[in-house]
């Protein structure tokens, strides 16, 4: 049997745990059919199941270290709902995101490579927001 001790207020909400925090990136998108992708298109490096219809991004391997993790709500300037991450890319790229449009390749192309902004779910830290 395991349990679990939290030290937070039991009256805290979860909207008061969180922040949105905003970062600008370079945003493209991409699909799952072969040729755009190496191994098996439909699964992600985090070994989910890409569907079409899915609001999921691809992150570069350095906004990891920002708080955008495996699962993390996203925002996306343009796009109307909350995408998730569930993918990574190359280490070769920096500060970019990759969204998912399934396998429809005009709305990828129609989407092209920009730079806009995204806001990101992460848990506030009780100890850093005190210090800041």
């Amino acid at each position: 049997m395991t349990f679990y001790i939290s030290c937070k207020d039991p009256n805290e909400t979860s909207a008061e745990a969180v922040n949105w925090k905003t970062v600008k990136v370079t945003a493209s998108a991409y699909n799952s059919l072969a040729y755009q992708n190496q191994g098996n298109p439909k699964i992600t490096a985090w070994g989910d199941t890409l569907k079409p219809g899915m609001k999921v991004i691809a992150i570069s391997r350095d906004l990891m270290k920002k708080g955008l993790v495996y699962n993390t709500p996203v925002k996306i300037d343009g796009l109307s709902g909350i995408f998730f991450v569930k993918d990574k890319m190359h280490h070769r790229w920096r500060n970019k995101i990759d969204i998912y449009m399934g396998e429809d390749v005009q709305k990828a192309k129609n989407w092209g490579r920009k730079k806009i902004s995204i806001q990101y779910l992460v848990q506030k830290d009780s100890l850093i927001e005190n210090i800041e």
